[in-house]
């Protein structure tokens, strides 16, 4: 048998009461010393026999994994279908409690991502044309464009749409004997588009083409709307104005840009992406289309980019990329140091880029995209993907430095550490399977992550136990007695054999003390309860993303020139601002506000240029408060955003809503609940939804006297809309878009309540009668023009009250909703304590009343409440893989439970030192300790189990085992230590929010390797005396590695041992 197979040698044999310190390095004193052969050369070998297969295998993953990295989409967030639906319907003119009772027409419904923010936004401006035509500029020349580019699903536009307004004068009305009714029925039967056939000859046929709709303000101006008595004509420009302007002309908006003047008319498209479509790529498309768009434009109109997202998500993959290499560097550089040859760093070095581009090729297949979470789950991956290519380049250099041939001791460790590799491999992999079946929407978001990190473990056990012995077998030089040494090596080796005997004789003394293991681990477990219960918790912090979100609210009934004026006040002092780089605000009614509140966006200068945000945030807030009539609210947009519901982050990042069948009884706890969350001091602002100082007039019919004048309650009705609720009467159709004709009073005659005196109705009685006005006297109809009009003062009577401004609901019940923001250092768990709390105090007196939170509090809710299970379920199912591995019931404990106990421990103690937050990500980062920390105890275990099937007795087995393994495991520890340093200390721009994932890894590692390395071999004695004086007398729960009837007892020394185990 030659030298190159595994079989040759002799078994070494020792007395059962001497230890040995194994002098990695340098040759054994004993010259007579013989390693352990091994049988058989286990999952490794055809990968060293056969180089070539192993070499193609690797070129064609080396290849897939280039091939495929290219075409993974870029996002910020895994693609995710949200179970979230928009409810949007129409009614001008309503007031909130009519809505749910009489709509007009059904509602629509719309399916929306909550997370789906747009990818791209460009601002168009122009100092000479009008807001309409601008408007239409951007919706057909720019708009549908962009459209039709590949990826991008719409683009909303954010400006507002032109209309022909009619602002009728009730006075003119009534001299002609006309109401509003009669101008809508006037402007409806003067316009009108329809088709209106064709014409069918012998040889040809003729599409007929009225021009029956008018749509420019000039021709509606020379509409006939009635005639008068003597039948001469009333065009509609003697009883009303007509101009072309804008949809809605309480709306007023503003665009700054720092350097540029603010532009006469602005409307800002934002473009959003398909649903797995490529962010980046389609911002690129968006601005590749920039000189055609130029080129088709008139000169008047300007465009700029306002806000590019894709930036951000390169901008943050970047940074988790730099990330990854500072990490590759680091690792690389510990396995140099511990090994000493450059050529035997490179073997692990390879292993790490070939386990990534295997990852790469799996996620292409699962359709998975390079996003926050799978880039992180790569990062975090680094500090361990190298670590069963170390435990095998390792176990092949310590029986090479001990005699062995490399290629004898390439075979001989496939055999020995096989087991090892792949009890490491499932056992790390099984920690975030539980991370892959979290229920609901958090689940979904977080699957990619835990699935690319399983795949790259697996990744780095299967090139560790193919592509790494081959490299080891063909590269690693001679280190048998003779052989130079390199000057690294020489030092190396020394100081290791100096810290091992070093530990040696410490582990002997703790050995003879292992009562202190009792006290040691009775002190982490109160540091788990301790810190569980100290330790601020929250979901994700929000990062720097450089962009805010604001609201500004002015006391209920606020008109809109009173909101213009507060609008004016609120740019001037962002303009004054040094970090602020543009803003748009908005200021009146819209969709997403309430009349008496404003948007604003403020979009920063680039982090270098600026403070934090968060120290931006709070200037602002004490600037925009000091203006008297309003409050600010300014919210940062979250880097990554994760929210589950259609609640609005207007006026907060966070969301509690009560809701209850009884609306008194919900406004009443709204009341009391807000008064108390004012008293929690960690909030920068709190608000409701509940606005209940609406001024409001209302109007009493007098349905008698109505009756006696022949007007109908309906009459009435009609006439009130069509003279205030700014309906539109004709809707303009265009090839290419609708415009609205809206019908109103004039802006004058619509100010004061008194004004509704103005207005006539027309009666259905004719001829001339009297009666008493609302202010008593007789009132006489007039023959002529004014017959058989009525003037609504008589008819009605009217009444200032207060009402709400709207009327919310959750699940079809009455709601109310306070939107929060915390202050800085203030986590949402103390916030979400305090709200429940405060609610818990008022819900006896309304028990129909209930509480929950919304969006992304209700996602911290839902992890944290669940984290003590998921970490249970990781830990189960580490046990099952290890007691099947093991075939024990005992030593899975031994394992786990001394190590992962001091590593989360530590974990938590590190973020509690640095007075950092438990968050996801440092949710993240325990359950990546669990599974990093238990390699130490397999490494030990395995061998003290090959040790006690060879002969040895229990103690002599795991202190020889925790000899021989100290250089590996310190080796894989620093290794991950180092992968998860540059996380730790925040490298840039936004690593500030990942910081806590490093923090926990780094803390947990070096507490963890301190205990373990002590009390695991304390744990694998108790638990082997507890398996033989205890489970071994119960047949069914015999351990494998019990003596046999006819063999020697455990402890004793056998007489031939048979091979390793």
């Amino acid at each position: 048998m030659n030298d190159a197979e595994p079989h040759d040698g002799e078994r070494e044999v020792k007395d059962k009461h001497r230890f040995r310190s194994t002098s990695f390095g340098e040759e054994l004193p004993d010259p007579t010393a013989k390693l352990v052969p091994v049988e058989g050369s286990g999952l490794s070998g055809p990968f060293i026999r056969r180089p070539v297969m192993t070499v193609l295998l690797t070129l064609s993953v080396i290849v897939a994994g280039l091939a495929t990295f290219g075409k993974l989409a870029v996002n910020d967030l895994p693609a995710v279908d949200y179970p979230v639906i928009q409810v949007s319907c129409s009614y001008p003119g309503a007031d909130p409690t009519t809505m749910p009772l009489d709509l007009p027409s059904p509602p629509t419904f719309t399916k929306t991502n909550p997370n789906d923010q747009a990818v791209y936004l460009l601002g168009l401006m122009s100092d000479t044309l009008t807001d309409w035509d601008l408007y239409k500029y951007a919706s057909t020349a720019v708009a549908q464009r962009i459209n039709i580019l590949p990826g991008v699903s719409q683009v909303n536009i954010y400006g507002v749409q032109g209309a022909i307004r009619v602002k009728a004068d009730p006075s003119a009305l009534a001299v002609r004997g006309l109401t509003m009714d009669d101008l809508a029925s006037g402007i409806k039967s003067g316009t009108v588009y329809s088709g209106a056939g064709q014409f069918d000859g012998t040889h040809r046929t003729f599409v007929l083409q009225p021009n029956g709709q008018i749509d420019q303000a000039a021709g509606y101006r020379d509409l006939i709307v009635a005639r008068n008595p003597n039948g001469l004509p009333v065009y509609l420009r003697d009883v009303a104005d007509v101009r072309q302007s804008v949809q809605d002309e309480r709306i007023s908006r503003f665009f700054w840009m720092r350097g540029f003047n603010p532009p006469g008319s602005v409307v800002v498209l934002a473009v959003s992406r398909q649903a797995g479509a490529n962010a980046v790529e389609v911002a690129k498309s968006v601005k590749a289309l920039f000189p055609e768009l130029r080129a088709s434009l008139p000169g008047s109109i300007k465009f700029t980019p306002v806000f590019d997202r894709s930036q951000t998500i390169v901008n943050s993959a970047d940074e988790v990329k730099w990330t990854l290499i500072i990490a590759f560097v680091l690792v690389v550089l510990v396995i140099y140091v511990f090994l000493g040859r450059a050529t035997d760093t490179l073997i692990p070095a390879v292993a790490l880029p070939m386990s990534l581009l295997l990852t790469v090729a799996v996620m292409y297949m699962l359709n998975f995209s390079i996003n926050n979470l799978t880039l992180m789950a790569l990062t975090l991956a680094i500090g361990f993907l190298v670590d069963d290519a170390i435990v095998f380049l390792e176990n092949v250099v310590r029986r090479a430095e001990h005699g062995e041939s490399i290629l004898k001791a390439t075979f001989n460790s496939a055999g020995e550490i096989s087991f090892t590799i792949l009890s490491m491999t499932l056992s790390l992999a099984a920690v975030f399977i539980p991370l892959v079946f979290i229920p609901g929407l958090l689940g979904r978001i977080f699957r990619e992550f835990s699935v690319t990190i399983i795949v790259a473990i697996l990744a780095s056990g299967l090139v560790s136990l193919t592509l790494t012995p081959l490299m080891c077998a063909r590269i690693l030089g001679e280190r048998r007695a003779g052989h130079k040494r390199a000057w690294m090596e020489r030092h190396t080796n020394n100081f290791i054999k100096r810290v091992i005997a070093a530990y040696g004789r410490a582990l002997d003394w703790f050995l003879d003390r292992a009562w202190l293991t009792v006290p040691i681990l009775l002190v982490c477990i109160l540091g788990l309860w301790f810190f569980f219960t100290h330790l601020p918790f929250t979901l994700l912090p929000p990062g720097d993303s450089g962009f805010i979100r604001g609201v500004f609210i002015a006391q209920e009934g606020s008109s809109p020139a009173q909101m213009r004026a507060y609008q004016a006040e609120v740019n001037k002092r962002l303009q004054a601002d040094p970090a602020v780089g543009q803003f748009f605000t908005l200021a009146g009614f819209s969709s997403r506000t309430a009349l008496s509140q404003g948007l604003l966006f403020l979009f920063l200068k680039p982090r270098g240029e600026r403070p934090p945000i968060d120290q931006i945030i709070l200037r602002l807030q004490k600037s925009l408060g000091s203006i008297p009539g309003i409050t600010a609210v300014l919210t940062p947009s979250p880097v990554l955003q994760i929210s589950v519901g259609a609640t609005s982050q207007t006026q907060g990042q966070y969301a509690y809503t009560i809701s209850g069948i009884v609306p008194q009884d919900v406004y009443a706890v709204a009341d009391q609940l807000l008064e108390k969350l004012r008293q929690f001091k960690g909030f920068a602002s709190v608000r409701s939804d509940y606005y209940h100082d609406t001024p409001n007039l209302k109007i009493d019919i007098n349905r008698d006297r109505a009756a006696t004048y022949g007007v109908s309650t309906s009459a009435i009705q009609s006439l009130l809309r069509n003279a205030y609720s700014q309906n539109y009467v004709y809707l303009i159709k265009e090839p290419d878009d609708q415009y609205q004709v809206i019908l109103e009073v004039k802006d004058k005659e619509r100010a004061h309540p008194n004004d509704l005196d103005d207005l006539y109705v027309r009666s259905n009685t004719s001829g001339n009668f009297s009666a008493s006005g609302a202010g008593g006297g007789t009132i006489a109809t007039t023959t002529g023009n004014m017959a058989n009009l009525v003037p609504m003062r008589v008819l009605t009577s009217t009444k200032e009250v207060i009402g709400p401004q709207a009327v919310n609901h959750l699940n079809q019940f009455t709601s109310v909703t306070f939107n929060f923001n915390l202050l800085p250092n203030v986590a949402i768990g103390d916030a979400t304590k305090a709200i429940e709390d405060a609610f818990a105090q008022i819900h006896p007196n309304y028990p129909t009343v209930q509480g929950t939170f919304q969006g992304e509090t209700l996602v911290f809710q839902q992890l944290f409440r669940s984290l003590p299970m998921l970490l249970l379920a990781a830990v189960f199912v580490m046990y099952v893989i290890l007691g099947i591995l093991y075939e024990s019931y005992v030593h899975p404990f031994t394992v786990l439970f001394p190590a992962i106990v001091p590593a989360v421990v530590g974990g938590l103690a590190t973020l509690y030192l640095f007075h950092s937050v438990l968050s996801l990500y440092s949710v993240i980062g325990l359950f990546l300790l669990l599974g990093i920390v238990k390699k130490n105890g397999i490494m030990v275990v395995d061998f003290a189990l090959q040790r006690i099937d060879e002969g040895w007795d229990l103690r002599s087995a795991i202190h020889e085992a925790s000899m021989e393994r100290f250089r590996p495991i310190m080796m894989t520890t620093l290794a991950a230590l180092m992968g998860a340093v540059p996380i730790a200390l925040g490298f840039g721009q936004d690593a500030a929010s990942r910081r806590p994932l490093g923090l926990v890894i780094v803390g947990g590692l070096i507490f963890s390797q301190l205990i373990t390395l002590f009390v695991t071999p304390v744990i694998y004695l108790w638990l082997e005396w507890f398996q033989e004086h205890v489970l071994d007398k119960v047949p069914f729960l015999r351990s494998a590695h019990t003596h046999h009837e006819g063999e020697p007892a455990r402890g004793e020394m056998r007489p031939e041992p048979a091979g390793v185990h």
